[in-house]
C-alpha cells in the first residue's frame, strides 16, 4: 500500500486529494452558510474563532507530520544508510552524464548486491532516475555541473532490465537521454 502512495503519480495524486478535498468542503460549507443561511454579522465570539483556528492548524500540522514520517523509509538517503549498515561491500559505479547520454563504468549487477552510483554532470543539469521493470521510479538524483559527485547506494531486489532516464530538461534531445542496466539472479 505505501509503495503505491510514494512511488507512483496516482499515489501522489491521492495524497493531494486527501489534503485538498476536506479543506475545499469546509471552505464551500462556510461560504454557502454565510451567503445563504446566515447573512448577518457573525455571532461567534473571538475566543471561539481563535480556538477553531488553533484546532484547524493542529490538524494540518498533524497530517503533515504523519505523511512525512511514514514517507521517511522511501527517502534515497535511507536506502544508502541501510545498504551501508548491512556490512556488504558496495560495487562502485561511475556515471558521467552529458548531452544526451550516460557513460557508466558498469551496467550489470546481481540481486542483493549494494551498488553505489557515483554520478556527475559534465555539461548541464541532468537527472539520473532508475525505473523498476514495471515502470515505478526506484530513485532519482539531480546532477548539477560543477558541484561534484552525487552518490547513492541502492540494493536491487529483483532481476530484470531497469530503465534509466533523465528527468531534468537538458536540451533538444532530452527525450532520448536514457539507458538500461541489467540485474541478474545472484550466482552461488
Amino acid at each position: 500500500m505505501l509503495d503505491f502512495i510514494y512511488r507512483t503519480g496516482w499515489g501522489a495524486f491521492a495524497v493531494m486529494l486527501l489534503f485538498q478535498i476536506p479543506f475545499l468542503l469546509v471552505f464551500l460549507t462556510l461560504v454557502f452558510r454565510k451567503a445563504y443561511v446566515n447573512t448577518g454579522p457573525s455571532e461567534i465570539s473571538d475566543a471561539r474563532i481563535g480556538g477553531l483556528r488553533r484546532g484547524w492548524m493542529a490538524l494540518v500540522i498533524a497530517l503533515f507530520l504523519i505523511v512525512n514520517l511514514v514517507s521517511i523509509q522511501f527517502f534515497p538517503a535511507i536506502y544508502t544508510a541501510r545498504a551501508a549498515a548491512s556490512g556488504v561491500p558496495a560495487i562502485d559505479v561511475a556515471v558521467d552524464a552529458q548531452s544526451w547520454s550516460y557513460d557508466m563504468s558498469r551496467q550489470e549487477f546481481e540481486v542483493g548486491q549494494p551498488v553505489r552510483f557515483n554520478a556527475r554532470s559534465l555539461d548541464t543539469m541532468h537527472g539520473f532516475a532508475v525505473y523498476h521493470p514495471d515502470g515505478q521510479v526506484l530513485f532519482t538524483m539531480m546532477l548539477v555541473p560543477g558541484v561534484g559527485v552525487s552518490s547513492l547506494i541502492y540494493t536491487f531486489t529483483e532481476p530484470g532490465t531497469y530503465k534509466i532516464r533523465c528527468l531534468e530538461y537538458c536540451g533538444l534531445a532530452h527525450h532520448e537521454m536514457n539507458d538500461e542496466i541489467t540485474v541478474t539472479e545472484a550466482s552461488t
